[in-house]
């Protein structure tokens, strides 16, 4: 079917298109879908774990970038730690950031069971904390935002300084169901758009959004 030059060139992402989207990545291993189990049975906080084809992508991009030092903020049940520990080069630390024992305590039995939990640092107090106190130089590879929404900016600018030239920076949810488009948006939608505004006027990256999950931004850091 042909299009006009102004027609958006998408595909809707219907159910059968998705699983079709979902099959061409790799499967979860025996520890990954234990961690999914796992997770679904907690109940409604299980929408917090991120889907496992973007679980796929964050690894990927780890090992595209030779990231030795990531930073991620917000762990849950550590499955995407678990993918950036996996796309680490060797020698690499992932530092995860959250306040939640009891979520990262079934994060931590599957690190362990894949062979990762000694490339990963876990930090449980106020993530904002954890960030400041980081050395002020350069050499974060990769970072990862998946918390609490309106703290991202905070987050954001404390870690875009601390990342180096040619490293990137990840945002979650930065469409947060659809809400980040409304201009009447309040709350945690309110917080995203404002965030993504802050994002796409700063100097210092160059950045995608992707409609995958939730909503996905990948920004890379410019020479200074």
């Amino acid at each position: 079917m042909s299009r006009s030059a102004d027609e958006v060139k998408t595909v809707p992402l219907t159910p059968e298109v998705y699983s079709y989207l979902v099959a061409q990545a790799e499967p979860p291993s025996e520890v990954q879908a234990e961690l999914i189990r796992r997770t679904r049975a907690l109940g409604g906080p299980a929408e917090m774990q991120i889907p496992h084809e973007q679980g796929v992508l964050l690894t990927l991009l780890a090992r595209l970038t030779g990231a030795r030092r990531i930073v991620e903020i917000g762990t849950f049940t550590g499955y995407s730690t678990l993918a950036l520990a996996e796309g680490l080069a060797p020698g690499g630390q992932v530092l995860t950031c959250d306040v939640s024992e009891e979520w990262t305590s079934i994060a931590q039995e599957a690190w362990k069971a894949a062979g990762v939990a000694d490339r990963i640092d876990l930090r449980i107090a106020p993530a904002l904390e954890t960030v400041t106190a980081l050395p002020a130089e350069p050499v974060v590879d990769l970072v990862f935002l998946d918390a609490d929404k309106t703290g991202y900016r905070a987050y954001w600018d404390q870690l875009v300084p601390r990342v180096r030239p040619g490293g990137l920076l990840l945002a979650d949810n930065v469409l947060y169901g659809g809400e980040a488009v409304r201009t009447d948006a309040t709350g945690n939608g309110l917080a995203i758009r404002e965030f993504n505004a802050h994002v796409r006027a700063d100097d210092r990256v160059e950045s995608v959004m992707l409609p995958i999950a939730d909503g996905l931004t990948i920004a890379r850091r410019m020479s200074t």
